[in-house]
């Protein structure tokens, strides 16, 4: 084997090596149903940068709703369909975090719920964490 033919296999094993630990990263990176989030930080995320309260009500609570503009506030009242109760786990269609995860992260189809490509994973853990909180103190 020619020493051009060394070098070649030895750039094509650090390229190689270097990819797997890209991919590496990125499946660390994904939230994981199995994932154990801090709820507290969840309920920050949640009543605040997330603006999940907008049409969840602050904590969940849906007759809690914050101070918002009043053309924000008239559109919000008009989805239809109206926001889901998320301490209602028998009103909830969204049944496990990869369903939840996937509508925070993609919106959800024929709700007035959009995509959230702001939240970082970890922040997305730590909200799906206070969400079963909300579900277990609904029940």
């Amino acid at each position: 084997m020619s020493r051009l033919s060394c070098i070649g296999l030895v750039m094509l094993g650090i390229l190689l090596s270097d990819r797997a630990l890209v991919l590496a990263d990125r499946q660390q990176a994904k939230p994981s149903t199995a994932a154990q989030g801090d709820a507290e930080r969840g309920r920050a995320v949640f009543n605040g940068r997330g603006i999940c309260y907008y049409c969840h009500g602050v904590d969940g609570y849906r007759d809690k709703m914050p101070q918002l503009a009043a053309d924000t506030a008239a559109l919000i009242a008009q989805l239809n369909p109206s926001p889901t109760d998320l301490r209602n786990s028998k009103a909830q269609h969204l049944k496990t975090d990869k369903q939840r995860t996937r509508a925070i992260r993609e919106g959800h189809p024929g709700t007035g719920m959009f995509p959230d490509q702001t939240m970082t994973d970890p922040e997305l853990v730590d909200t799906l964490a206070y969400l079963a909180l909300l579900r277990r103190e609904g029940s």
